[in-house]
């Protein structure tokens, strides 16, 4: 599992690593809100497109060679998108970074599933790599782009070639203890239904959840720029701080679901997101930071529980739970973003930041009559 989460980690890099890179598209080639808003579409929309057949045919066939391919895939696009001054190329990059993201997903959630044998606080440290990726991904590109510019993004390659020699190593030990487990197990029972209602209601409460986040860690760097008046390190560090902040909360979500059932801890960090997101964007001054911090707490905490809720909501297809609830759900953020961005050309990004607000209190709505998988809610 370690070597699983810091896979995970080095290949999240890559989808934090887009919008981290928009201020510097902003400021370097003076891209629009909206322009800037497509590279993330770019990023996402492959990604949400092909990410649950991926899943699909996970559930066919076991592709554990993914993970490494994948992940090289992912790096070797960011890597490219500051090559060049080109708006199509770019896009192209960004796109195929994207589809190395999906193909990754499904694969290393189903074999973390097995590794972690169903138990969602090893799943949550899983989940908790991808999130220390995301947050280490505004540094890491603040720190190779602020020095090189642009065209130093080929050193982004970095982290996926890290990456992708720890998945090859967490295979290898996945055959080996495989090898070493005793044969004579009593065979397994099949799994329960498919509920294909509560599931359908589980990922639009998440595609609520990707909206928001989406919306935030595109524009939250230059918004805290905006109202703070703290210049490039405002916004590096609400950036930051907002995937920082989701590290620490996914692993919290698996504790407290441990101890008081998934979907009432779901349900509550969904009501915290509402209040959080309306602070920053409400709030002026310093106090906008410790509001990024409460809404990250309120997009994290949930994101580890989503994934083994939808995956036993839909047992025989685990795969196709996993596409959807990492990819599909997630990834669709990304296509509100160029809305949200011509909204601020046309307006002010506070007034497009606004309807941000609303949208946990949706996803809250949809989750409140649902019930653990098993017909019982603990909560």
């Amino acid at each position: 599992m370690l070597l699983l989460a810091l896979g995970h980690a080095c290949v999240d890099v890559y989808q934090g690593a887009v919008a981290a890179l928009v201020p510097f598209f902003v400021a370097e080639r003076a891209y629009t809100y909206a322009a800037a808003s497509g590279i993330v579409l770019a990023a996402s929309l492959l990604s949400s497109v092909v990410q649950p057949l991926f899943g699909a045919l996970t559930d066919k066939w076991a592709m554990p060679w993914l993970l490494p391919v994948s992940t090289l895939v992912g790096g070797t696009g960011v890597a490219l998108a500051g090559v060049g001054g080109d708006y199509a190329l770019t896009l192209l990059a960004v796109a195929v970074s994207g589809i190395g993201v999906a193909a990754y997903h499904p694969e290393a959630a189903r074999v973390a599933r097995r590794a972690s044998r169903g138990s969602h606080t090893a799943m949550s440290w899983f989940s908790l790599g991808g999130n220390l990726g995301f947050a280490t991904a505004p540094l890491l590109t603040a720190a190779v782009v602020a020095t090189g510019g642009l065209g130093a993004s080929p050193l982004l390659v970095v982290p996926a070639l890290a990456g992708a020699a720890l998945c090859v190593a967490a295979l290898r030990g996945i055959r080996v203890a495989d090898a070493a487990a005793p044969k004579n197990a009593a065979p397994a029972q099949p799994p329960p239904a498919d509920d294909w209602p509560s599931f359908l209601r589980l990922s639009g409460a998440i595609v609520c959840r990707s909206i928001v986040f989406t919306g935030l860690s595109t524009f939250v760097s230059l918004y805290a720029r905006q109202r703070t008046g703290g210049g490039e390190v405002a916004g590096t560090a609400a950036l930051f701080v907002l995937y920082l902040g989701g590290a620490v909360g996914t692993v919290a979500g698996g504790r407290l679901a441990a101890r008081h059932g998934r979907l009432p801890v779901v349900r509550w960090s969904y009501a915290l997101t509402v209040l959080a997101v309306a602070g920053v964007v409400l709030v002026p001054g310093p106090a906008l930071f410790l509001f990024v911090v409460l809404a990250s707490a309120g997009l994290y905490v949930p994101f580890s529980l989503h994934i083994t809720l939808g995956q036993d909501y839909l047992p025989r297809r685990i795969g196709t739970a996993s596409g959807v609830t990492l990819g599909l759900t997630v990834s669709i953020g990304g296509l509100a973003s160029p809305l949200v961005g011509a909204l601020a050309d046309t307006t002010s990004l506070g007034l497009a930041l606004t309807p941000l607000i609303a949208l946990p209190a949706v996803g809250w709505l949809l989750l409140r009559t649902l019930r653990e998988p098993g017909g019982t809610d603990p909560g």
